[in-house]
This record gives C-alpha cells, structure tokens and sequence, in this order.
C-alpha cells in the first residue's frame, strides 16, 4: 500500500472539477488566440493547483496546447470539436435579448398552473460574459425541471417506461421554452454550471 506521501505526489489524471465544466471553458475560448491558466482558473472558480491539474488532463487528451508564450495556452481543433464550439456570430446584444426574452417565459411558465413542469434553476454561461467580445456564440442555458404534483399522470406504468415518457417529456418541453432561438442553447441543469461564472436567470 502506498504511503499518504506516496497517494499525495501522485500525478492526479482529472481535477475536481467536471470533464463537462472544463469543456465549457474551451468553448468560451473560440475566437481568442491564446489564453492563460488564470482565465481558466478564473472562469470555472478554481485554485491554481487544479487549474494546472486541468491544463495537463486537456492537454494530454489533445485539446490544448502551448501557445507561442510560455505562459499561454490554446485551444486546438480537437478541443473547439469536443467543447462544441462554433464561430462567433451574434452580437452580445442580440443574445441579451434572448435571455431576457427566456427568462420572461420562465416567470410566465412558473405562474401556469396548466404546465406540465416548473423551472427551479436556470443559468446561463458562455463567451457573452466576456466583455471583450465583439461576436458569441449561441449562450449554453443549464434548466432544471420539477414536475408539478397535479398534473402527475395517476395511472400504474412502469418504472421503465415512466422514466422514459419523461425524458420525452422534459426535451419537448425545454424545445418549446427555448422557442427556436439561435441565440440560445438549453441543456439539463448540473451543479458545475452553478459553481463556474454565470448568470442566474431566476
């Protein structure tokens, strides 16, 4: 058995933070050139320690590499692939816009009675944070849903197919709140979203 010295000098292949939460930040990098550990640690609200222990997962899986300063770093076609980054194309106007627009749906949605869902988080993050930007991306808004008690279905369907009819349920549901917006880009709710720099929309 490795002593605790052994297990605490032990390179650690993945840092605290999610796969996902790291991704993030690599989209929010399209369209800049290069990038330092303190964006990264800055933007996913982590320390030094696990912004280097970031840098070298993402690097090894070829996502990111060394820019032409030692202290800088990029992002390669592989990590823009992976983080599904797209080119810039809205101003950060019209993507304002849109998350205002959403989030009045949200309020009118959680009034609704007749709804099948309430909304009980909603954040938004992206590139349109940073104030630097001339042209972001669509805004990645994590959702989560409840169901609302009343319009719970009261018939004995399996716990298999519940869960199913569910999921349908949900991804039609997050269609219709994102309204066909191009400026937008609705997902599941996970805690990571919270924790990196965003924008509560409730």
């Amino acid at each position: 058995m490795r002593s605790p010295r052994d297990r605490k000098t032990r390179p650690n292949p993945m840092p605290s933070i999610s796969a996902e939460a790291a991704l993030s930040f690599l989209k929010d990098t399209k369209g800049t050139l290069a990038w330092t550990p303190r964006d990264l640690a800055d933007t996913l609200k982590i320390n030094r320690s696990e912004a280097e222990q970031a840098l070298a997962f993402l690097q090894a899986q070829g996502y990111v590499q060394r820019a032409r300063s030692a202290r800088e770093w990029m992002t390669t076609p592989a990590g823009e692939t992976v983080s599904g980054a797209k080119p810039p194309r809205f101003t950060r106007d019209s993507v304002e816009q849109a998350l205002t627009a959403l989030r009045d749906r949200i309020q009118t949605n959680n009034k609704s009675r007749q709804a099948p869902f309430r909304v009980t988080d909603a954040v938004a993050f992206g590139d349109f944070l940073l104030s630097d930007r001339a042209r972001v991306q669509s805004a990645d808004v994590g959702i989560r849903l409840a169901r609302r008690e009343d319009s719970r279905q009261k018939n004995a369907l399996a716990a298999e197919s519940r869960s199913a009819s569910e999921a349908k349920a949900e991804r039609g549901f997050l269609r219709d709140l994102r309204a066909k917006s191009t400026h937008l880009t609705l997902r599941p709710y996970a805690d990571w979203m919270r924790r990196r720099t965003h924008r509560d929309l409730l």
